[in-house]
């Protein structure tokens, strides 16, 4: 607690229950099963001219190693028993959909789908399904302007769609399910927007940790255990998160069981969260649609809970600044969260706006809701 840098309010002990809850949350990331959704195609990308053809029975991997950079490689509808590795700046992956789908599969116990470390700036994947692999879908490492579009990502062990380390970046119109930690994860990047995609049946549907200037609009997330998350956690290279924007968000029924695996963090994460802001600074929620969490619609937590909840010494959070600051809650319309709040060993409020009382300069305004803890809550000038 030395390392706090920030005064807590007088009354936060009063609240401390109410911030356990949060920190459950923090190593949330996840999914869990579902099928493929619509395959939007941008004209753009399907316009792009086909250095190469993958016809089905052949090798996208194959393909990759003989392409020069910024190549174009289109992929037929098919099957494709392997795991992809891109080390090729502007490699773009497009799948020729018209109806079939073209899948991505685990050759047998492959950790990772599609991997794209920092000599595969400028890539592209559209148009295809990434599924069955043990830990990851799709991961991006310090890779700068890339593309992640109508991709499926199903059932990947941990994350479906994880960029870390990334920026210049847009994920959209992805669908994501099955994964016990993120279905889509935004990690120690800057500059990427998040819109369109769908998360259902995670832990956590969307995620955004320890990252900056990063746009999370017109999104579904639901039946997850926490539909978005937005977090500021210790001991990771980027040590603050600012500016980032969820906007225009359906966040809805976010009361799946939790399936993380047990013993973990994750494992212990109440279900019923709507959208959770943990620690992070100049975070704006606005009008989104958050309704029928069953826990709460909307949630402004400090990191520090993490301390209370799995018994950490407080020196491991000097690396950060962990009470959220500058947050702003407006605009939104709740309605049926906090009916069924989880049985836990600290009772917990079942509300529609939920705040632990730490940082400074949060404010709420022009919100529709029924319930709240504290009432009132700090209203924006």
């Amino acid at each position: 607690m030395n390392a706090i840098k920030k005064d807590m309010p007088q009354h936060i002990s009063s609240l401390l229950f109410f911030t356990c809850l949060c920190f459950a949350i923090i190593f949330i990331n996840g999914c869990k099963k579902e099928q493929v959704s619509s395959q939007l195609q941008s004209s753009d990308a399907n316009d792009l001219k086909a250095n190469i053809i993958v016809h089905s029975g052949e090798s996208i991997q194959a393909a990759i190693d003989a392409a020069q950079p910024n190549w174009v490689i289109k992929i037929e509808p098919g099957t494709y028993s392997e795991s992809l590795t891109v080390n090729k700046a502007g490699i773009k992956l497009i799948g020729i959909s018209g109806g079939l789908p073209i899948i991505i599969q685990n050759p047998g116990t492959e950790e990772d789908g599609i991997s794209v470390g920092d000599a595969g700036d400028g890539f592209m994947l559209k148009n295809v399904t990434v599924q069955n692999f043990e830990e990851n879908g799709v991961v991006l490492d310090s890779v700068d302007n890339f593309t992640i579009s109508n991709v499926n990502a199903l059932n990947n062990g941990e994350y479906g769609i994880f960029p870390v380390h990334s920026q210049h970046g847009t994920i959209d119109h992805c669908f994501v399910s099955g994964h016990s930690d993120t279905g889509i994860y935004v990690g120690q990047s800057s500059d990427v927007t998040m819109s369109y995609n769908i998360a259902t049946e995670n832990v956590n549907g969307l995620e955004v940790e320890n990252s900056s200037d990063i746009d999370v609009v017109n999104n579904q997330s639901y039946d997850n255990v926490c539909g978005i998350l937005i977090d500021l956690l210790p001991g990771k290279d980027i040590k603050t998160s600012n500016n980032v924007h969820v906007e225009h968000n359906h966040v809805y029924k976010n009361n799946h069981i939790n399936f993380g695996e047990i013993g973990s963090l994750e494992s212990f994460v109440p279900s019923g969260l709507g959208i959770l802001v943990l620690g992070t600074d100049g975070t704006t929620v606005e009008d989104n649609a958050v309704n029928g969490n069953n826990f709460s619609g909307i949630t402004v937590f400090s990191t520090l809970v993490l301390a209370v909840l799995a018994d950490i010494p407080p020196e491991n959070f000097a690396d950060i600044e962990p009470n959220p600051d500058g947050t702003i809650i407006r605009e939104n319309i709740l309605n049926r969260n906090g009916l069924e709040p989880p049985v836990l060993d600290i009772p917990l409020p079942g509300v529609d706006l939920l705040w632990d009382g730490s940082g400074i300069n949060n404010c709420w305004k022009d919100n529709t809701f029924k319930t709240s803890a504290p009432d009132p809550l700090p209203t924006c000038n």
